[in-house]
């Protein structure tokens, strides 16, 4: 499965890959670098929201599985994604990275090479579809 993040009709850029600091480098130094989180305007951000989810008192209901509550939130950008556990998702609006940044509460977190793989990791591909995990 392949996530595009979709805003238009064409395939959103794909996440920029974080340097690798010459081999000659302190280790120290590379360790420090490597441990720190995604950050600037490429970063992509997951955020797992287990509640429901209403946005100006609607709730939010996935149009393929009919699920209410079990989102990811995805953070590129201005923009955010909802993600359904049927790997269904979609740009919402509603919701703007101040927002997205106000539901974090966890100062670290896990950080996956890839967008796919984190959420393969999470079970956000379509392998738990129909399933809530509490």
């Amino acid at each position: 499965m392949k996530l595009v993040l979709r805003t238009t009709d064409r395939p959103a850029e794909p996440t920029p890959v974080l340097p690798v600091l010459p081999a000659g480098t302190d280790p120290l130094l590379q360790l420090e670098y490597e441990t720190q989180p995604p950050s600037g305007p490429g970063a992509t951000r997951c955020l797992s929201h287990p509640r429901e989810l209403a946005l100006r008192g609607i709730p939010v209901m996935c149009t393929a599985c009919r699920a209410r509550r079990d989102w990811l939130l995805i953070n590129h950008s201005r923009n955010v994604w909802v993600c359904c556990r049927c790997s269904n998702q979609w740009l919402e609006p509603e919701i703007s990275r101040a927002d997205f940044n106000a539901l974090i509460a966890i100062p670290d977190g896990t950080t996956y090479p890839s967008v796919e793989q984190g959420l393969a990791a999470l079970g956000f591909d379509g392998a738990f579809a129909g399933t809530y995990l509490d």
